[in-house]
């Protein structure tokens, strides 16, 4: 399977990883009343994506799905693995990051995280009082890397000075080929100062995965050139096909649509294949493009 590195690091991860946020109807009854529906189910995805070659996994302590990280990663080698997590912005205080990355920790039974981010924006103060945290967990050896997660181009730009010791190394935006609002500006900047990107929401809710949203025409050309694939397969490697520093994480849920997802990866298409591909997604829109602070 291929490999990356991860930003600027020496750490390699598959082009394409999996997201484990479940919904709010998810949420709730497995924090209020610790109800896991499909618990089984989920787990088997992780896993089917594991299995499948991609060992880039995304979650968040809001989620709720650190346990069921835990659990799909048994017997899987620790330095096989890149895992990804979120404190939430309730947390954001020197002491409350802290505490939040320990429980994390716990949760995904490991002793470091490879990518520890901020769920959200939050006033500057507490981002940067989280951010000093976050540096004195890299220095303990508990976290790797610090990344943020729907911060804009002026956050993100403010974030950054609060940076003392190490460098931001992500940020998590909203981002698929009918959605592309990033690539006016955050997109550019991350370019230029080497962050990468994990794009959550890569198939617009599943928008993109209907074959005749982006037309026949399109999909036989790719087809005829690189073997059969299915829409959520071309759909996904336009991320890899166009950017070496974006990294789809749809969601991990059904382990056949992990499975099939991981397809994307192996193969890149050419820049003519990509412009046709995005001129036929022009016409696209999904639901909630804009207001959206989980994955």
């Amino acid at each position: 399977m291929d490999r990356v590195n991860f930003g600027t690091t020496d750490m390699k991860i598959s082009p394409m990883g999996v997201g484990t946020y479940y919904d709010f109807k998810w949420i709730a009854p497995a924090k209020v009343l610790g109800i896991k529906s499909g618990k089984d189910r989920k787990i088997s995805a992780i896993r089917a994506a594991l299995e499948s070659g991609i060992n880039f996994i995304d979650t968040a302590e809001i989620y709720q799905t650190e346990p069921l990280v835990m659990e799909a990663i048994k017997g899987v080698k620790r330095d096989e693995l890149f895992l990804a997590t979120k404190v939430f912005p309730l947390h954001y205080s020197y002491d409350g990051v802290i505490k939040s990355c320990k429980r994390s920790l716990r949760k995904l039974g490991t002793n470091y995280i490879d990518l520890y981010q901020l769920h959200m924006h939050a006033k500057p103060e507490r981002v940067k009082e989280a951010i000093r945290a976050m540096e004195h967990l890299v220095d303990e050896g508990k976290v790797r890397n610090i990344g943020i997660s729907n911060f804009n181009l002026e956050q993100t730009r403010e974030a950054i000075t609060f940076f003392k010791k190490h460098t931001l190394a992500s940020t998590q935006m909203n981002f698929n080929i009918a959605h592309r609002n990033i690539e006016n500006d955050l997109l550019p900047f991350c370019r230029e100062n080497k962050i990468s990107i994990l794009a959550y929401y890569p198939l617009a809710h599943g928008v993109l995965t209907d074959s005749s949203v982006l037309g026949q025409e399109v999909m036989q050309e790719i087809e005829k050139n690189h073997g059969k694939k299915t829409i959520t397969q071309i759909v996904l490697n336009w991320f890899i096909s166009k950017y070496d520093f974006v990294h789809p994480i749809p969601r991990a849920s059904n382990p056949d649509h992990v499975k099939e997802n991981a397809g994307c990866m192996g193969w890149k298409m050419t820049p003519e294949e990509i412009e046709k591909l995005e001129k036929a997604a022009q016409s696209v829109r999904g639901p909630s493009w804009s207001g959206d602070n989980t994955n």
